[in-house]
């Protein structure tokens, strides 16, 4: 099949000012001059006849066309540099080692990896689930994502995404009841341990809905998030879940959320990698495909 591209210099020239958002940065990654970069992203621009950035004073902004073309770019370019990689070191093999809490590698990351191998066939990855990744003391692990305030001295994080809690149940539990709190002491409340105390999600969603006198300290708890979900689904009660977390049980109809109330999260999804760690090239095209799949998360999932 003949392919009809632009010239590659354009391409290249395109994908690096969307990533530096600057022609002069891009200018010096790629060791030309910066009118040469502005030149040739002029030409994509004509050929393509769409405009791929907003320009403004000292700052460059990706239109629409300018988003849906970079992620493109930013993949194909990685697979070419991967591939040419392993004809130059053929037993040099991409291997990413992570750990991640359970709950979010079983409901948000794994639904998501078939994509990352369609774009990345060569990575291999190895997830662990342990509770504690020992990120300081295990060298062969390369990162991880962890959950919490960030309040960690043995890595260096990056913020992924906060929690955004909602209270949800099976559809026949929430019928078409009065759902306050008199009926919220009429249900079992499902709850998540934390060591050997409670989560306090029910009190700050109670809080935000303005919704008093519900006893919180009954109930059943679990050690993890992702029982919580498993009972709630099974109309066993009702349960506070990050909406990240149960997005697909709720485009399923197999949840549905108690009130129309919804509250952000006292801790975040962070990934953690060791101070002054060599990025390698595998473990940099993951967290760009990580970041693409939270800015632009797919539907369906």
């Amino acid at each position: 099949m003949s392919r009809t591209l632009p010239p590659l210099n354009s391409l290249k020239a395109f994908e690096a000012a969307a990533e530096c958002a600057s022609f002069t940065l891009a200018a010096q990654r790629l060791c030309v001059t910066q009118s040469a970069v502005s030149r040739q992203v002029k030409l994509l621009e004509e050929q393509l006849g769409v405009s791929l950035f907003q320009r403004g004073s000292g700052h460059l902004r990706l239109t629409d066309a300018g988003r849906r073309l970079q992620p493109v770019l930013r993949q194909s370019f990685d697979r070419i540099a991967w591939t040419v990689r392993g004809l130059q070191e053929p037993d040099a093999v991409p291997h990413l080692r992570l750990n991640a809490p359970p709950t979010f590698a079983n409901r948000w990351l794994i639904p998501r990896l078939g994509r990352l191998k369609s774009l990345h066939p060569d990575l291999e990855l190895s997830l662990t689930t342990r509770a504690d990744d020992d990120l300081a003391g295990d060298e062969n692990l390369d990162a991880a994502i962890r959950f919490g305030t960030g309040e960690w001295s043995d890595a260096e994080i990056v913020h992924l995404m906060q929690e955004s809690h909602i209270a949800v149940c099976a559809p026949k539990l929430r019928g078409s009841m009065r759902r306050d709190a008199l009926d919220l002491n009429h249900q079992v409340l499902l709850h998540v341990l934390w060591g050997e105390d409670r989560f306090h999600t029910w009190d700050h969603w109670l809080s935000a809905a303005g919704i008093e006198g519900v006893k919180t300290s009954g109930g059943i708890a679990f050690d993890l998030l992702e029982l919580a979900i498993h009972a709630a689904v099974n109309a066993v009660g009702v349960t506070i879940a990050d909406r990240h977390m149960v997005a697909r049980e709720l485009d399923r109809g197999e949840l549905v959320s108690w009130l129309d109330v919804e509250v952000t999260g006292h801790r975040s999804y962070w990934l953690a990698t060791r101070p002054h760690q060599v990025e390698s090239a595998n473990l940099k095209l993951f967290c760009q495909w990580l970041a693409q799949e939270i800015e632009d998360p797919p539907t369906g999932l």
